[in-house]
């Protein structure tokens, strides 16, 4: 998958990661290479990329097909990721940037038009498009981004999750094999963890199938099923193997996968 989303930021919202981890700032670094635009009044984000939902580029309507539009609620969002870097004064920047996107009525708007005026559509460089207006999401934001500013810091984010993620740095002793991240090594004393999209038997060993072990996935009601693995007993340089019988068709896997202990 290519899609890049301003969704991120929530890792940091909700206490589950710094504002100056590395990994939020290279993520912040892509999301504004690919989503960011710039404004009259400052700049905007859409989305996501390849985003459909939005006027054509020739002004006409969302018919189910079109081009996705800035989004003045992750203006907020952004504003409440600056505050909890620290960074107040540019948040009370962005916070004006998203009361520019207001109407003549002060409401905001679910999508500002962000290229270039098409008078006869009524839609202008940094206005409100032709979507929702008022958007009660976008207002939400509003409202806490002032709450936030006023008391200088985020004021929703959970102080259990920083106390257990950012102060604590608690990790999670269960490292996910998937088939679209198929890990080759796991860190000793981790349990893996293998998640599937079907119902499945794992048929694994540690001994390079001198014994076997057949383990049921269990349903998360998500649509993923998984299985935890005893790797957290074994030594450096052991090797699980491991593969799958799906209930489904009843039928093997047809290959064999193998995470070493390191």
């Amino acid at each position: 998958m290519h899609i890049v989303s301003p969704d991120a930021l929530a890792l940091v919202r909700f206490g589950l990661r710094s504002a100056d981890d590395i990994r939020v700032v290279n993520t912040i670094k892509v999301i504004d290479a690919l989503l960011k635009t710039d404004l009259p009044a400052g700049p905007g984000w859409h989305r996501y990329n390849d985003d459909g939902y939005g006027e054509h580029p020739d002004g006409s309507p969302f018919d189910g097909t079109g081009a996705g539009r800035v989004w003045p609620l992750l203006t907020g969002e952004r504003a409440h990721f600056e505050l909890a870097a620290g960074r107040v004064n540019e948040a009370k920047r962005l916070l004006h940037v998203l009361e520019a996107s207001a109407g003549a009525g002060k409401l905001l708007p679910e999508q500002v038009w962000d290229t270039k005026d098409i008078p006869e559509k009524e839609l202008f460089f940094g206005k409100a498009s032709g979507s929702a207006m008022p958007l009660v999401w976008a207002h939400a934001e509003y409202i806490k981004l002032l709450r936030s500013i006023k008391d200088g810091h985020v004021f929703d984010m959970p102080p259990q999750t920083v106390e257990r993620y950012i102060k604590n740095q608690t990790k999670s002793n269960r490292v996910t094999w998937r088939f679209n991240y198929k890990r080759l090594t796991i860190p000793i004393g981790n349990v893996l963890r293998i998640e599937l999209v079907a119902k499945a038997i794992v048929h694994w060993s540690v001994d390079n199938w001198q014994t076997v072990n057949d383990t049921d996935t269990r349903e998360t009601g998500l649509g993923v099923y998984f299985v935890d693995l005893p790797s957290d007993s074994l030594s450096v340089k052991k090797i699980l193997v491991f593969t799958f019988h799906w209930f489904a068709s009843d039928t093997w896997e047809g290959m064999d996968f193998s995470v070493e202990v390191v």
